[in-house]
C-alpha cells in the first residue's frame, strides 16, 4: 500500500476539500483523486461518496480514517528511527500566535514540566508567517500557527476554538431566545478582526442584512475587545476559548446564533519533515489532558 495514497485520504479530511488537499500537498486535484482511487482499489471499497463536488465519508472511510492516521504516524518514526533519533533532548522551542501564547500555552508548559522536569522550554509569540519562517530556519522546533502549507512541513491539527457571541450580562440578549442574526444588526459591535477565514465568514453574515450593525470599535486585540464588551460598550463575536474565565466570572456571557454554524478558529501543530525530534506526540498528550471546551454554558 503506497504511503501517499493515505497521507492524501488524511489531508482531504483534514481540509474537508480535495483541492485545499492538493494545495497542501503541492499536487493537483486531479493526482489527489487518483492517489485516492488507487487506495480505495488497494481497499477494495469506496472511502468516499461523491455527489458532484461535494463529497463524504462511506461508514468504511470512517472506520479506516483512524488506522490511517497512525499509519502515518509510524511511518514517520520509523523514518526517524531509521536517522538515529536523539530522544536525549533538553530543550524545546516553541512558536506561537498570541492567542495560543495568552490562552493555550499557560495549560500546556506545566503538564510538559511535570512529565519532563529536564526540559527546558523557550517561547516565541509571532504571526504565522513568522513563526512558519523560523521553522524552516530551524530556529525553532514546533509552532502553533493559524491554517498554513509548505511542502517540508507537516501539518496535524490541533483545536478548534468555537466563535460564538458574547455581551454584557445586562444585555437584553441574556433573555432573548431564539436571536437571529437580523437581531445582531440592530446592536453596536465590537469587532474583534484576526484576518482568518471564519471571520470572512462573518462578515459575509451581515452582508445579506438590509441594516449591517453598527462597528463602533474595531479591534486587533482579544484582551481589550472582551473589556469593551464587560463594560458593556457592545457585543462581540469571540473565541471561546479566550473568554473562558470572564464567562465563568460572570462578566460576559456567550449567545447561541445559529447562522453562526461551527465557525472556528483553527490552530494547527507544524514540525519539519526532516526534523530529527517529534514532539507532537508530547503536544497532543497535553492537549488530551485538559478540557478546552470546557466553557460555562
Amino acid at each position: 500500500m503506497n504511503i501517499e495514497n493515505i497521507e492524501a485520504f488524511v489531508y482531504v479530511i483534514h481540509y474537508n476539500s480535495f483541492n485545499k488537499a492538493a494545495d497542501a500537498l503541492f499536487l493537483s486535484q486531479p493526482s489527489v483523486t487518483a492517489r485516492i482511487q488507487s487506495l480505495e482499489r488497494d481497499l477494495n471499497t469506496l472511502l468516499f461518496e461523491r455527489e458532484g463536488r461535494n463529497f463524504t465519508l462511506t461508514d468504511k472511510g470512517k472506520q479506516f480514517l483512524p488506522f490511517a492516521g497512525q499509519i502515518l504516524q509510524s511511518y514517520k518514526k520509523g523514518k526517524q528511527q531509521l536517522q538515529h533519533v536523539n530522544k536525549d533532548y533538553n530543550e524545546l522551542r516553541v512558536g506561537c500566535t498570541v492567542s495560543v501564547s495568552n490562552y493555550m500555552i499557560p495549560e500546556i508548559l506545566p503538564w510538559i514540566k511535570n512529565k519532563h522536569a529536564h526540559l527546558q522550554i523557550k517561547v516565541t509569540t509571532a504571526p504565522t508567517e513568522v513563526i512558519l519562517e523560523m521553522l524552516l530556519n530551524k530556529e525553532i522546533d514546533i509552532g502553533f500557527v493559524r491554517n498554513v502549507t509548505h511542502p517540508h512541513v507537516d501539518i496535524l491539527g490541533f483545536y478548534e476554538d468555537p466563535i460564538r457571541l458574547f455581551v454584557h450580562p445586562s444585555h437584553p440578549f441574556v433573555k432573548k431566545k431564539p436571536l437571529t442574526i437580523h437581531d445582531v444588526g440592530r446592536e453596536s459591535l465590537v469587532f474583534f478582526e484576526c484576518g482568518s477565514l471564519d471571520w470572512v465568514k462573518i462578515h459575509r453574515l451581515f452582508a445579506t442584512l438590509d441594516h449591517p450593525p453598527q462597528i463602533e470599535y474595531q479591534i486587533d486585540n482579544l484582551e481589550t475587545a472582551k473589556k469593551l464588551v464587560a463594560k458593556g460598550l457592545g457585543i462581540s463575536f469571540l473565541p471561546e476559548l479566550c473568554v473562558r474565565q470572564e464567562v465563568n466570572e460572570g462578566r460576559l456571557v456567550p449567545i447561541d446564533i445559529q447562522a453562526l454554524g461551527g465557525l472556528s478558529l483553527r490552530t494547527i501543530l507544524i514540525t519539519l519533515k526532516e526534523s530529527t525530534l517529534d514532539f507532537s506526540d508530547m503536544l497532543l498528550d497535553a492537549l488530551q489532558e485538559f478540557d478546552w471546551k470546557k466553557t460555562a454554558k
